[in-house]
């Protein structure tokens, strides 16, 4: 598996219904707005306020600064939320981040976001069910890392972002990033990267477009999988 899991429209969607549904949230609630190329991290505050994410996507990462190196650790989208550990154990942690797409976040102080927890059975289910998605792909990272190489990497990160409807394979979320993006959620380089992607493109399983990546064939996508 990749150390990313995609969310379904259903589950998107539950998160807006709940955030309005307390009084004290709907009060209290704010709207937030990055810029693509944004560094959102140095302007919110997770020792004090949780973040839902409405729309763009934010990527947070870790760097070394002496192989200039980068490892993805969330990829956020709609519907995702953060920071959970922060609300959990009310630690600052040390991320750098990236606005991909232009966003829009809702803060609310953590206070009200434990409230909804004790309180809605339902936020409650969605939030443990997030959170161990979180605690899986965290999991699923350190096994892809150390057990399996670019291409089966690239395979598995594949699979895990394709959606599928009425039997028809869409690549969401990734299929517009940069190859660097892409690259640095495999904890690869681009040009490794792209030894895969010509790969997959050869054998008939993806299209390659000037800014987007197609599933042409799940089937033989899902026959690549080292598993």
């Amino acid at each position: 598996m990749s150390n990313l899991i995609l969310k379904q429209p259903n589950e998107q969607n539950l998160i807006f219904k709940e955030i309005n549904k307390l009084p004290q949230v709907s009060k209290n609630q704010k709207k937030i707005h990055f810029k693509k190329g944004e560094d959102p991290l140095n302007s919110v505050d997770t020792n004090n306020f949780f973040y839902f994410i409405m729309s763009g996507k934010i990527k947070i990462y870790q760097l070394d600064f002496n192989t200039s190196k980068e490892q993805t650790l969330y990829l956020l989208s709609r519907g995702d939320m953060f920071d959970v550990v922060s609300l959990l154990d009310g630690s600052k942690r040390e991320y750098i981040s990236e606005v991909l797409e232009d966003a829009e976040l809702i803060s609310l102080p953590l206070e009200d976001v434990k409230t909804m927890i004790l309180e809605d059975s339902s936020f409650r289910q969605f939030f443990y069910a997030y959170l161990a998605g979180q605690l899986k792909s965290m999991e699923a990272l350190a096994v892809s890392l150390s057990f399996y190489d670019v291409y089966q990497r690239v395979v598995q990160l594949f699979t895990n972002y394709t959606y599928m409807k009425d039997g028809k394979a869409t690549l969401r979320v990734i299929d517009n990033l940069k190859h660097d993006d892409i690259a640095a959620m495999i904890g690869t380089v681009r040009k490794v990267l792209n030894r895969s992607l010509q790969k997959l493109k050869q054998d008939g399983i993806i299209e390659l477009s000037r800014k987007k990546i197609h599933i042409k064939n799940f089937n033989k996508l899902l026959d690549k999988l080292n598993i």
